[in-house]
This record gives C-alpha cells, structure tokens and sequence, in this order.
C-alpha cells in the first residue's frame, strides 16, 4: 500500500489511542485507597512539575519531527546523538516487553470479572492443568492473536483503541453520574468528610509518615506515564503539525482533570474506614470493591431493596470487567506495535539481525512477530517453570521499574539541546525561549529523578535491600545490553568501510 493511499490518524482517534495508552482508571480508585482526597494534590503537583510540560515537549518534538518514523529515538538522535538514543530508547522498549507478558496473563481477570461479576481465575482450568498454567496458555493465544490482527495495519490497531478508549471514558461517565446521583439522592451528604485536612491527610495508617507520602509521588507521576509511546505515530497522523501537539495536549487536560475529578468523586460513595479499611482490600482488588459499592449505594440511596442494591453492585462489577479488558485490549493493541516501530524504524537497519528492521507498508511486521515469541518464551518459562521461574519474573518486574522512567529524563535532557538547534524547523512552540525550555527541561529531568531514587532507596529503608538492588540492576543491564549492541554495529561499520576504501 502507497504512503498516499494509506490512511491516516485524525485527531479524534489519536487522542483516543493517547488517552488509552496513558489514563488508567484503575489509578483513580487505587489512589483513592492509598491516600483518600489527599492523593488530588499529588496528582496536580506531578501534572505540573512533570506531565503538562512533558507534554508540551513531545507536542514540540513531534510538530518538529513530523516527517520522521522513527518517534522518540529519532527526536533525541537529532538532538544529542545515535547512541544517547538508541540506550534511552532500547530500555524503554524492553520494559513494555516485560508489561505485555505480565498484561497477557494477567488481562482475563477483568474479563472473569465481566463474566462471573468476581476473579474466578484461580479456578480455571483446562487439560487438567493449573490456574496459573491455564492463564498462560490463555496468554499465548492472547498474543498470537493480537501480534496476527496488528500486523494487517494501522486501521486495523486504531479500530481496538477507539474501543478501549472508549470504554474508558464510559467507565468514568458512569463514576460521574452514579456519584452524582447518589449525591443528589442522599441530600447533597458526602460518604467522606470533605475538610482542609482531608487534602493533607491520608485515612490509611499506612500513608502517615513522610516516607510513605512520598512514595506516592511517585505513584501520581508514574500514572502519567506513556505519552511518549505515540510518538512513532506523527507520521501516521494527518496534518501533524497541526493534529498531533493538538491531540498530546487536549488528551493531557483531560487526564489531569480525569484524575482529580474521579478521586473526588469517589469520596461521595465510599466512607473509607467503612470500605477499604479491610485487610482483604488490596491494590488488586479494589477498583471492583469500590465500583460495586457504588452500585449497591445507587440502589440503597433511590429506596431499593437491598437485594436489588446488592444485585446492581454486581452488574457494576460487571462493567468495569468489560471496560478494563476492552481497555487493557486498546493499550496493547497500541503498545504491541509503537514502541517497537519507534525503535526499528528510527535506528538504522544493520543494528537488527537478519530481517528483523525490514518493513511492510508501514509496519515491522518481522520484528512483531520476533517479539511475539520473545512474549511467548517468557510466558511459557514463568508459568511452567515453577516457583523459582515466578521469583525470577518478579525480579525483571523490579528492573523494569526504574529504566521504564529513566526515558522520560533521556527525553528532557535532550529538550534543551533540541531548542538550541536553530537549524531544527519548529512549526509550534510553547516554550518561546531557550532559557523557559531549559528551566522545564530540569524541571522535568529532576522531578523524574527524584522519583526514581527514591523509587530505588525506598524498599531498603524499608529492609528490603535485595529489591533495591535489583532496581539498580535493570537500567545497568538495559543500558549495558544497549551499548554492546551499538558498539557492534559501530565495529561493523567501520570494518565495512574499510573493505570499501581497499576496493
């Protein structure tokens, strides 16, 4: 298919696949069980020291960089260097490999939910085998499936985000009007107290000291995280330098407003010592335990009786099953296939063994499919390879928290060299001077920073030294895998030069 025959993103489905591939509605009630209303300060304090002016940075670059395939490498390839690049790049793709195997797994809970209104998969089986093993082969077919649809096209991907976004945004209608419903309907009384002190004060005992606040920083600004991943989109996009900084922006306003918005809410239903004050609630679980209260509260406030209370709370569970599996389906979907053509198309191709950086129509389709059984492999050793295999994927889990982030400071540290290069043509600008993208650029890059020492200290100080050193672990051995690669093809190169220039 031609460049001028294929069809291009408009900006209503880019803003759905950016808003699919960052909003998480699961971090509006996760938040609000960590820390109740004062988790809303957090959330607007990480939007503007991090997410609206990181925003506004990949807005610039992709307006810049419209022509280029190769998304964030490619912006800070022309900005520092090919190999700053390819190592900010290569870690930020390994980890959403590692997010794809736990999500193909861990993807049928929200659908048992759908189904059964409750998790019934630890009693699922098939060929006699285990739960776990059961959802394994479950995950197998998920990304065979998935990487086979996705290979077809870009229409073919963008038809299951605008389904999970969607789903995502009906998710939070319903959050807003069953919230306000039962506000109107119990006479305008708050299941929890709004006070000044609400907003300072988490409910938990767990949120009381500084160091546990803290932590939450860190959750508030990794919920922001993923704007970064449309990037190899811009050249999917019609009129990108208009479109694309238009759909990274107005997507950014809506999740900040989402976020806040939804914790709030939240407190109108729920009291929290009533409702999440159980040690059977958890970080898992509670997204279906609060929205099956707000069934059950709907009914109860509007006189039902408390059978049909008890009956719609089950229904609701039931939705945000179907919401957060269709939603889960559109953030793989886009994931499956963006960061991967960002780091194949943006690189040159002799990085890549084999076929592996070749493209069809747009799409490394060799690569997809490398990296669907990569998937598969992983899958496969954590599920039937015993207990030391599942110690083995929660250690790659913690290695990946920190060099999925480190990205972000790669991206704003190559914000201020970007805006230096006056040759770089900028058709939209928010930041006018060097001297406001320099201050946002360290803005950004400490606020990251911050949040990943601390992200690395935390679980020492709190005894667990191992697990701090396996944070540390994973962006060395990320960034030392990314350099032997570069090194390689560098070697490569010059050897291929110098049998040239003997010829």
């Amino acid at each position: 298919m031609s460049e001028i025959t294929r069809k291009k993103l408009t900006l209503i489905p880019l803003v759905l696949m950016i808003f699919t591939s960052v909003f998480g509605f699961t971090n509006i009630p996760r938040s609000f069980y960590l820390m109740g209303y004062s988790a809303i300060p957090w959330y607007v304090l990480s939007a503007c020291t991090f997410f609206i002016p990181f925003a506004y940075m990949m807005a610039e670059y992709g307006a810049a960089f419209k022509k280029e395939k190769g998304g964030i490498y490619s912006w800070m390839e022309k900005s520092v260097g090919a190999k700053y690049a390819f190592v900010g790049t290569f870690m930020w793709y390994a980890s959403y490999v590692v997010w794809m195997v736990n999500i193909s797994s861990s993807i049928w809970i929200p659908f048992s939910n759908f189904l059964f209104g409750s998790d019934m998969t630890s009693t699922w089986t098939i060929f006699g085998l285990k739960a776990t093993q059961t959802l394994g082969i479950l995950g197998i077919m998920w990304i065979l499936s998935v990487t086979f649809i996705a290979t077809k096209g870009l229409d073919k991907i963008t038809k299951f985000t605008s389904i999970g976004g969607t789903a995502v945004a009906l998710l939070n209608v319903v959050l807003l009007l069953g919230a306000v419903t039962v506000f109107i309907a119990n006479g305008g009384q708050f299941a929890e107290a709004v006070s000044a002190d609400a907003f300072t004060n988490s409910p938990s005992p767990k949120y009381q000291s500084s160091i546990s606040i803290l932590s939450f920083l860190v959750f508030a600004l990794f919920a922001y995280g993923g704007i970064e991943a449309v990037g190899g989109l811009v050249d999917e996009t019609e009129k990108p330098e208009k479109n694309f900084p238009k759909g990274i922006i107005f997507s950014a306003g809506i999740i900040v407003i989402g976020y806040s918005l939804g914790i709030f809410l939240c407190g109108i239903f729920s009291n929290w010592n009533e409702v999440l004050s159980s040690k059977d609630v958890h970080m898992g679980n509670v997204a279906y335990i609060l929205m099956k209260n707000l069934g059950y509260q709907i009914g109860h406030s509007l006189g039902y009786e408390n059978s049909i209370s008890l009956s719609l709370g089950m229904w609701m569970a039931r939705l945000v099953g179907f919401s957060m599996f269709l939603a889960l389906t559109g953030a793989f979907f886009t994931l499956c296939y963006a960061p991967l053509k960002q780091i194949i198309e943006g690189t040159p191709a002799k990085l890549w063994p084999g076929k592996m950086g070749e493209a069809t129509n747009g799409m490394p389709i060799n690569a997809m499919w490398i990296q669907c059984y990569m998937i598969i492999a992983f899958i496969l050793l954590i599920t039937f390879g015993g207990e030391g295999a599942s110690r083995f994927f929660n250690k790659l889990i913690l290695m990946t928290n920190v060099a999925m982030t480190l990205p972000y400071m790669f991206l704003s540290g190559a914000f201020a060299p970007f805006k230096k290069k006056t040759h770089i043509d900028k058709p939209f600008e928010v930041f006018k001077t060097y001297n406001s993208a320099l201050i946002a650029s360290v803005v950004v890059t400490l606020t990251v920073g911050f949040a990943n020492i601390f992200t690395i200290i935390e679980p020492a100080i709190n005894g667990d030294v191992e697990s701090t050193i396996w944070c540390i672990v994973g962006p060395l051995f990320f960034s030392i895998l990314a350099m032997i690669m570069y090194s390689r093809y560098e070697k490569r190169e010059v050897l291929e030069e110098t049998v040239s220039l003997k010829q």
